[in-house]
């Protein structure tokens, strides 16, 4: 193994951070536009336009949420239907065995409930979270990232030395104000 390989595989990216939003948006694209797909953006506020510029798509999870709902409104709707109807006909009050409203309606509550429920699992999924430790987490600077500070990360893993110094120089000429090795 060479000892620029050597020192790459030392590192897991290079953190850059940046004085407002529109710089790292502007950043992000430029360095997407090169070709860096491993890129991860921090900010201690929502952008709206991040997610778009680190080209996230998220619609898998709200098919995976009417999957759900669908499924659990459906069987909501048998396993209801089967104890009234089927399994323990009793009649009261002169009302059919099938009386679709009730069920109906607890059909309904519980769709609702696993859509929630769904969703939220598939949020924290999605976004990795819970995390309990990220690489980033080493650096002192990254401690500004919920305060005042925007942070861009590239993944370095399989670019040399000579790569790794242009990427540096790059973030920089992008208005980096801070570049640094994030260790794995």
């Amino acid at each position: 193994m060479s000892e620029a390989t050597s020192n790459a595989s030392k590192r897991y990216g290079l953190l850059g951070r940046f004085h407002d939003a529109d710089a790292l948006i502007v950043a992000i694209r430029t360095l997407r536009e090169e070709g860096y797909r491993e890129l991860e953006a921090f900010s201690p506020y929502p952008v709206e336009e991040l997610n778009e510029a680190l080209g996230v798509r998220s619609r898998w999870l709200t098919v995976v949420t009417l999957i759900a709902s669908l499924a659990v409104a459906a069987g909501t709707y048998w396993m209801v239907w089967y104890s009234a109807a089927v399994d323990y006909p009793f009649v009261v009050g002169g009302k059919p065995l099938h009386s679709w409203p009730p069920f109906a309606l607890i059909a309904f509550v519980l769709a609702i409930l696993s859509a929630v429920v769904t969703a939220f699992l598939g949020m924290l999924c999605g976004n990795r979270l819970p995390r309990l430790y990220h690489p980033a987490f080493n650096i002192t600077m990254f401690e500004r990232a919920s305060n005042d500070a925007f942070f861009l990360l590239t993944n370095v893993g399989t670019l040399t030395h000579d790569e790794i110094e242009s990427l540096r120089s790059r973030l920089t000429d992008l208005g980096a104000e801070d570049v640094q090795e994030v260790p794995p």
